[in-house]
């Protein structure tokens, strides 16, 4: 379907790609992963023919089609929604504005009749007089209601500019189906959905996420980019991960008899394809992994940071009481009438369809931010730690990493800068690194600051606004494991699925008509119909 073959890529002195040879075959769909740098979008841009690699060729089975997720989000803001949906099928939009240009012209003659004929013959052999209503339906899929399919573009908001590039990008069941970071700012339901759909896709999908539980959910391969060259592993992220760490650590263990490790391995396959095959989202495509040999694994290159939250003393029984909260923006009321009683250890996903919400109660409890009405309070035994979702303030300074988390020691031997430096070299700031300005930073490493700040504190209560926001693969997953393990209680909101449903043991939900509060997982919640109704009521949205 799609190959790479002798494949470089070099920007200066460093190497990108060297010598990459691999195939994308129909019926599969590839998870592109690697570590931050290590050229994931790069890849994708030369697949689809934005940018030329420095050797090397791509080559497309003729005849076929290939449709890319759209990264500019104001690339159409003159068309109209259903008109760049179909915009998708370029072969099929270029036929249908050649028909229109001729029926629209004033001197219509026999030539352009005997043209139209034959434009009539092919739109009809692509589908093309069911384009509109298939448009449609995609959007109406995604949430966009038919009041807006004839609205142009530019007058649309963000939120709904994603679904419709997204229905652009799958309609006309292109053969390649290429998306860079598809889930980006997509509500969990319309993620659900893309989920299923591609799950369920019959050709060749490749995808870079760093939404574990969507690449869990969709992919049959995961393609490593490591040391300059592609590789192809069957399976989904999930036993990419834990297969490579499993060799990882057999490799260590030099005593252990090469039968012993084979028989772990097989082990492992049997156990992880018997979970897939339960899976409420298995499909034949999934199944395959029942095929994978024990060569297969291999243990992964990656660093993961150690992320390990401590607490100086055990909070006691009251951890935080909030009454009658309200928070707006202008005249739009984001949220009111929110009561909570925290109690010690609740692992809490603080959720809402308004983004704002979620950062304003967050601002407001770390008074950041005064609130409309109501108060909040305290346990006298607790001490906060709170990651914003924006950071920027802590880094408007010319401080090095090593000054700059000098800021929050509270000893002596805390400031020392062996002590700092080997704090840093534990969230992969190791040698030089230490030594750059905060304002140089990359986002993943703001945030990484952030968490080596917050381990610094020992808090017994950590709060998280898109904690995961710029970070890699391997530092989420990190973070993740870290917070499974904490025995203190968390606050936090996330677009992470995999993050929400296996850290959080209660949800709570602000909305501008109150609070929905359950201790249930986070799949649990959304998936109940008795709770979506009343959040569809909340919202005064008609269910």
């Amino acid at each position: 379907m799609l190959s790479v073959s002798n494949l470089s890529v070099q920007f200066g002195k460093r190497v990108l790609f060297d010598e990459v040879n691999v195939s994308f075959v129909k019926g599969n769909c590839y998870g592109i992963i690697g570590a931050n740098g290590a050229g994931k979008s790069t890849f994708l841009k030369i697949l689809s023919g934005q940018i030329e690699a420095t050797s090397g060729h791509v080559h497309l089975e003729p005849g076929k089609r290939m449709s890319v997720l759209e990264q500019n989000h104001y690339a159409y803001d003159e068309y109209t929604v259903l008109e760049t949906v179909i915009m998708g099928n370029k072969p099929l939009y270029k036929i249908k504005k050649e028909m229109d240009d001729i029926y629209a012209k004033p001197d219509f003659n026999d030539a352009d009749g005997e043209r139209v004929g034959v434009l009539q013959v092919e739109f009809e052999e692509m589908n093309g007089w069911n384009a509109d209503s298939d448009a449609a339906t995609m959007l109406s899929n995604l949430g966009i209601k038919e009041d807006l399919h004839y609205t142009t573009m530019a007058d649309v908001d963000g939120k709904q500019r994603v679904r419709i590039l997204l229905a652009q990008a799958l309609f006309g069941n292109p053969d390649v189906l290429i998306m860079d970071e598809p889930t980006n700012d997509l509500d969990y339901e319309t993620i659900t959905w893309l989920e299923n759909f591609l799950a369920n896709y019959d050709n060749t999908v490749i995808v870079v996420s760093h939404d574990r539980h969507f690449l869990d959910a969709v992919c049959t391969h995961i393609s490593d980019i490591d040391f300059s060259k592609i590789t192809h592993y069957s399976g989904n992220y999930t036993f990419w991960y834990e297969s490579s760490q499993l060799a990882a650590r057999q490799r260590s263990q030099q005593n252990k008899k090469a039968e012993d490790k084979k028989k772990e391995l097989q082990e492992f396959i049997a156990r992880f394809s018997a979970n897939v095959a339960k899976s409420k989202q298995a499909t034949s495509r999934k199944k395959m992994i029942a095929k994978l040999n024990i060569e297969d694994i291999r243990p992964s290159s990656r660093r993961y940071p150690a992320i390990i939250f401590e607490r100086d003393r055990e909070a006691g029984d009251q951890i935080l009481n909030v009454e009658g909260l309200a928070a707006s923006v202008v005249d739009e009321v984001l949220f009111q009438n929110i009561d909570i009683n925290l109690a010690k250890g609740d692992k809490v996903v603080v959720f809402s369809r308004d983004s704002r919400a979620t950062t304003a109660f967050y601002q407001i409890i770390n008074n950041k931010q005064k609130p409309d009405a109501g108060t909040f309070n305290w346990g006298v035994t607790t001490t906060q730690s709170y990651l914003p979702a924006d950071n920027s303030e802590y880094f408007d300074n010319d401080l090095t990493l090593i000054d700059w988390l000098r800021q929050w020691a509270t000893t002596e031997e805390e400031r020392e800068e062996v002590h700092i430096r080997g704090f840093l070299g534990k969230m992969i700031f190791s040698g030089e690194e230490a030594f750059k300005t905060s304002k140089v930073l990359s986002g993943g490493e703001k945030v990484r600051c952030m968490l080596s700040k917050m381990m610094m504190t020992r808090a017994n209560v950590i709060m998280l606004d898109e904690p995961t926001n710029h970070l890699d693969l391997e530092s989420i997953t990190a973070f993740n494991n870290s917070l499974k393990k904490f025995k203190g209680t968390i606050l936090f909101t996330t677009h992470d699925h995999e993050f929400a449903q296996t850290v959080g043991n209660r949800v709570i939900e602000l909305t501008p008509s109150g609070v929905i509060d359950r201790y249930m997982t986070f799949d649990e919640y959304m998936g109940d119909p008795k709770i979506k109704e009343q959040r569809d009521k909340m919202y005064n949205v008609t269910a």
